[in-house]
């Protein structure tokens, strides 16, 4: 019989494969996450609760497949998707990818300036200042100083679940609203739930944690362990949306007061849940907006870089990874840069992100799917059954999802003449 590890050194080893999981989860919750889940408990209170335990479920199996994928393989997911279906249909994936990564930026910076601004600190000094944090932290650190920084970052996201306790909600009504589905046919409703899917189970997540996993070189035999680091990052991040809506959902949906932004949220906390409230929202929105920012341009020229062939990884420099570098560089600086022009439409990008992230799933599920049940690839490792059915009918769910939306979007009289 295989001896066990003493317990100290199981402790050990987990604690040294810790991170790809928990980070590139709690990233989800960037900027223009908890702008969608402020404006779902804002706009509709806990009618959107229930979609989170469907959403967790889908969360845990991609993120799984993903990180399966890269340890068995040791390659990331634009590689093989480069090696199994060619550069033209890589090519494309890419492109999408980078249009919907530069508005998730933009909207890491927008929140990050909006969060300072319940400071007095205009957009002028943090934006700039933020900008050049997180490119230092990236271009000039190691992966392991790296990691233990997004790590530090993670704890902060526990704001949250303080603010929504501060807000004093009716736990029963949280409770019935989790296990309840509440169906509605309209444009508002179908948008903030696809952009609740679409930032809870991003694109960019699954390019980010597959290259992760194959950086920390992670080995098969202690892939167990990286599966508990993925399983507990998913709950943990809906944990923090569920946090964020029943705050918003107890206090500014029940005084019907309406929002636009995150930030917004922040500021309307303070006379309905107190200023600590208040500040512990902004402090968790500041927080959120600069660690995505570090992140999305990073999981971007990482994506870029695999699916062309050229080299990547927070260890090399702009000598010997120069397209990697210099993307992560580009994609800050216009993106901190669009913040700061007078008038650009920060709201409607920072939405609207979202919602391309949503309708870019279904394509990215797709190709995961035919690689990890290529047996050629995988070996014993493809998916069983359970796994196949949960990732097909989220990919399913996500093209009707986006089909209604559009239907909707083309025809507001549509759901009337249905009798809906």
């Amino acid at each position: 019989m295989k001896k066990r590890l003493p317990t100290w050194k199981g402790v050990l080893l987990f604690l040294s494969i810790l991170g790809p999981g928990i980070i590139t989860a709690s990233v989800d919750n960037d900027a223009g996450g908890i702008t969608t889940y402020s404006i779902a408990g804002a706009h509709f209170g806990y009618a959107l609760l229930w979609t989170l335990i469907p959403i967790t479920i889908a969360l845990i199996v991609v993120q799984e497949m993903v990180a399966r994928m890269g340890v068995v393989t040791g390659k990331t997911l634009s590689d093989l998707i480069r090696e199994k279906f060619g550069v033209k249909p890589t090519f494309l994936l890419l492109i999408a990818l980078v249009i919907a990564n530069f508005g998730n930026v933009v909207a890491e910076f927008a929140g990050w300036a909006s969060a300072w601004e319940i400071a007095g600190i205009p957009p002028a000094v943090s934006v700039p200042v933020g900008a050049v944090a997180v490119w230092f932290l990236v271009v000039k650190g190691s992966y392991r100083i790296v990691e233990k920084v997004f790590l530090v970052a993670c704890l902060i996201f526990l704001t949250y679940p303080i603010a929504a306790v501060m807000g004093k909600p009716d736990w029963m009504a949280v409770g019935i609203n989790l296990v309840r589905p509440v169906a509605r046919f309209d444009g508002a409703y179908l948008t903030v739930l696809i952009g609740m899917v679409g930032t809870t189970i991003a694109p960019w997540m699954q390019f980010y944690l597959q290259s992760a996993v194959v950086e920390k070189r992670v080995q098969i035999e202690n892939y167990s362990l990286t599966r508990i680091d993925v399983i507990f990052g998913c709950f943990v991040t809906d944990a923090v949306a569920l946090a964020i809506i029943v705050a918003c959902g107890a206090t500014l949906y029940a005084q019907g007061v309406t929002i636009e932004t995150a930030g917004d949220a922040a500021r309307a906390l303070a006379p309905l849940a107190g200023s600590y409230a208040s500040h512990l929202f902004a402090i968790g929105l500041a927080n959120a907006s600069l660690f995505a920012a570090s992140i999305l341009p990073l999981a971007t020229a990482y994506s870029v870089c695999e699916g062309m062939g050229w080299e990547s990884g927070i260890d090399k420099n702009f000598r010997t990874a120069p397209q990697f570098f210099w993307l992560y560089t580009g994609l800050i600086v216009l993106g901190a840069f669009c913040v700061m022009v007078p008038g650009a439409p920060l709201v409607a990008i920072m939405y609207a992100s979202q919602v391309v992230n949503g309708m870019l799933l279904p394509a990215v599920l797709i190709f995961m799917l035919k690689l990890i049940n290529d047996r050629e690839l995988m070996g014993n490792y493809v998916n069983g059954k359970v796994f196949n059915s949960v990732a097909w009918a989220t990919t399913w769910i996500m093209i009707v999802l986006t089909a209604m939306l559009l239907a909707v979007t083309l025809f507001p009289g549509l759901p009337a003449l249905l009798g809906l």
